[in-house]
C-alpha cells in the first residue's frame, strides 16, 4: 500500500457511506471478507463481535443504514503500511473511529476491525 491508495481508497469509502448506497459500499469488500465492531457486539448480545462474509454483513449494514438515517462520516486521516490502512473519521453518535482494513491481492478488503472513541 502506498500513500496515494490509501488517499484514494479513503476518500472513496467515505463517499460510499455517505452516499448510503449499500452496492456501492460493498463494492470495497471481498465477498469472503470478516468485520470486528464493538456495535456487532452489542447487536449480537454478546454473542460475537465478527461477522463473516459479504451476505451476513451487508444484511447488518442495511440494518445500520437505517438506524443511522443521517449517517455523514468525515476523513479525518489515513495511515498505510504493507497490506492495510488505518482510516481514522468522524462517525456516527459523535464518535471518532479508526478502522484497519487489510485487502486482498485484488485491492478489497478481507478483513476490517473497527475501533471507537466516544465524543
Amino acid at each position: 500500500m502506498d500513500r496515494t491508495f490509501a488517499e484514494h481508497f479513503a476518500m472513496a469509502w467515505i463517499e460510499a457511506w455517505n452516499s448510503h448506497d449499500i452496492n456501492e459500499i460493498m463494492a470495497h469488500y471481498a465477498d469472503d471478507f470478516e468485520m470486528t465492531s464493538p456495535f456487532i457486539y452489542e447487536r449480537t448480545g454478546g454473542k460475537t463481535a465478527t461477522l463473516f462474509g459479504s451476505k451476513v454483513v451487508k444484511d447488518y449494514w442495511i440494518s445500520a443504514l437505517e438506524k443511522f438515517a443521517d449517517l455523514n462520516f468525515e476523513l479525518l486521516d489515513v495511515l498505510a503500511s504493507a497490506n492495510s490502512i488505518v482510516i481514522y473519521y468522524k462517525s456516527v453518535m459523535g464518535k471518532t473511529a479508526a478502522e484497519l482494513m487489510v485487502f486482498d491481492e485484488a485491492g478489497h478488503v478481507i478483513k476490517s476491525i473497527a475501533h471507537y472513541r466516544d465524543a
